[in-house]
C-alpha cells in the first residue's frame, strides 16, 4: 500500500512560535517546546503544537520512529518509508514487517512505558476500533482530516482510514490452465491443492476480508459471514484449500499457485513474478466484491510522539497518498485526489479493473460480530 499535509495557525501565539523557530536550526526543538508550552504526547494536531514547523523541529530531535508490521513490499510502504527519511532525516525502524494485525496491538499493549514500544500502527480496520476500545491510542488530527469521509474515521481522531482495495484472486496462468475469476470457480476440481490465503484470518486482516468475500460470494452478508467459513470448510474438505502461507517465494516455486488477497497485493506480485518469467494473472470477483481499509493510529504511550505525528502528517499528503496509489493501493484520499486534480493518473489508470467502486463497508458492530465469528471458527473450518 506521499501527501504532506501543512496547516499553519493563524492564532497569535503560533505565530510567535513560528517566529521564533525560524532562527533555530532544523535539527533543534522549537523555542517554545524548550520552555515546556508544547507537549507533542498530547497534542491533538499540529496547530495544537504550534503548526508544521514546530512539529518537524520537535520530530527531527527525537530522531527515530518506531513501526511495526510494514513490509516494503506492502502498498510501496518501502518507498514511503525512505520518502519520509530522505525528507525530514528521521530513521524508520520497523520491526517483524510480516507481524498480523493482532501481533501489533500485542506489541502495543506488552509495552506501555517502553522505548521500544511501536509509535504507530497500521491495522485492518476493526482491529483499529478494538485498540481504540482498549485505550492505546490517543487522538490526532492530520492537516487533512476533513477531507476523509466519516465512514473512514473515529470522529474524535484516534484512528482513520489510509489505504485499501479488494479482495481479488491472483493466479500462476504458467501452472494453472484456467485461471479462476470467481469464488464459485475455486471448488472445481482442477485446483486441487492450490487455493492458498496469506495467513490465518483469525490473525490477517487480509486474509479475513477473503472469508468475507467468499461469504458475500456465498449468500452472505455484513451482518453473517459464516457461509464464507463454509465455503472454505468446503474447499478444505474436497482437497481445493492449501494452508501454506501464499507469499512472493512460494508462488515463485509453484506450492501456492492460486492466492486469495487484497487486489494491490496481487498486482505487485505480479511485477515482482514477471521479472522471473511467471506471469501472475489478477481478478477481482465478482460474486463477493469485497473491500476494506486498514488504519492509522498513534500509540498513547509513543517514545516518539513528534515523530509518530509528523508520521501521520506525511502519509495523508498528496505525496504519499500517490505513493500508495503507485503500489496498486487506493489511498483514503483518492476521490479528494481525483476532484482537485492532484491524483498521479498513470498510477490511477494501472488499478485492477473493477466493474464499480464500492462506497459500503461493514458498520462497527457487523465487524466486530464477523471478526468473533471468524476468529471462533477458522480452526474448525480447516481442522
Amino acid at each position: 500500500m506521499n501527501p504532506t499535509l501543512r496547516r499553519i495557525t493563524a492564532l497569535g501565539a503560533a505565530a510567535l512560535l513560528l517566529g521564533g523557530l525560524a532562527a533555530c536550526s532544523s535539527g533543534n526543538a522549537a523555542p517554545a517546546e524548550s520552555k515546556g508550552a508544547i507537549d507533542w504526547k498530547t497534542a491533538a494536531s499540529a496547530e495544537a503544537g504550534g503548526g508544521m514547523e514546530a512539529l518537524i523541529a520537535a520530530a527531527k530531535k527525537e530522531g527515530k520512529l518506531n513501526a511495526i508490521a510494514l513490509p516494503n513490499d506492502w502498498a510501496n510502504y518501502g518507498e514511503v518509508i525512505s520518502t519520509f527519511e530522505k525528507k525530514y532525516g528521521i530513521k524508520v525502524e520497523v520491526e517483524n514487517p510480516d507481524a498480523s494485525s493482532a501481533d501489533e496491538l500485542n506489541a502495543v499493549s506488552s509495552r506501555k512505558g517502553q522505548d521500544r514500544s511501536p509509535d504507530v500502527i497500521d491495522v485492518g480496520h476493526d482491529f483499529d476500533v478494538q485498540a481504540a476500545k482498549q485505550g492505546l491510542l490517543t487522538p490526532y488530527k492530520v492537516a487533512s482530516f476533513g477531507k476523509i469521509q466519516d465512514s473512514q474515521k473515529d470522529a474524535a481522531g484516534l484512528w482513520y482510514n489510509d489505504m485499501g482495495g479488494y479482495v481479488s484472486i491472483g493466479c500462476d496462468a504458467s501452472r494453472v490452465a484456467t485461471c479462476p475469476t470467481r469464488f464459485s470457480e475455486l471448488t472445481d476440481p482442477q485446483y486441487k491443492g492450490k487455493v492458498a490465503l496469506t495467513g490465518n484470518p483469525a490473525k490477517s486482516s487480509s486474509a479475513y476480508s477473503a472469508v468475507f468475500g467468499a461469504a458475500l460470494a456465498n449468500g452472505g452478508s455484513f451482518d453473517n459471514v459464516q457461509p464464507g467459513l463454509d465455503f472454505f470448510a468446503k474447499l478444505k474438505q474436497i482437497g481445493n484449500f492449501n494452508p501454506v502461507e501464499a507469499t512472493p517465494a512460494t508462488m515463485e516455486k509453484g506450492e501456492t499457485p492460486i492466492a486469495v488477497v487484497w487486489d494491490y497485493r496481487n498486482a505487485a506480485y505480479a511485477d515482482e513474478l514477471k521479472a522471473k518469467g511467471i506471469e501472475w494473472k489478477v481478478a477481482i470477483p465478482e460474486d463477493g466484491v469485497f473491500s476494506l481499509y486498514y488504519s492509522q493510529a498513534i500509540v498513547k504511550w509513543a517514545p516518539h510522539p513528534a515523530a509518530a505525528r509528523l508520521w501521520q502528517e506525511f502519509l495523508y499528503s498528496t505525496e504519499c497518498q500517490n505513493l500508495w496509489l503507485k503500489g496498486y493501493a487506493r489511498p483514503v484520499l483518492l476521490p479528494a485526489m481525483i476532484a482537485d486534480g492532484t491524483v498521479d493518473k498513470t498510477a490511477l489508470a494501472r488499478l485492477p479493473k473493477i466493474a464499480q467502486d464500492k462506497t459500503d463497508y461493514p458498520t462497527e458492530e457487523q465487524g466486530k460480530k464477523a471478526k468473533s465469528t471468524v476468529s471462533d471458527g477458522w480452526t474448525k473450518a480447516v481442522s
